[in-house]
């Protein structure tokens, strides 16, 4: 699975650096190393709707407050 996290200035001042570091401590957590790839992106253009985070090319908008639930029911239940 390949999840990418935009990291744009837009996104990083709706929290994209706290989605990053709590999907890497749930991605360790649930040992999915080998099965998720995460990486950072610029700019998706959709900068409006929140930190934009593509879950294998599927896109979803993602805040610090949501990204525990966000893993569960689109990462973890999908592995």
């Amino acid at each position: 699975m390949k999840v990418t996290v935009c990291i744009g200035s837009s996104c990083h001042i709706k929290g994209s650096r706290p989605v990053v570091e709590k999907l890497q401590e749930l991605i360790a957590q649930e040992n999915l190393n080998d099965k998720i790839e995460l990486s950072g992106t610029f700019c998706m253009g959709k900068c409006q709707q929140g930190v934009g985070v593509t879950v294998d090319g599927t896109f979803f908008s993602v805040s610090p407050g949501t990204v525990s639930s966000f893993f569960e029911k689109e990462m973890k239940a999908s592995v």
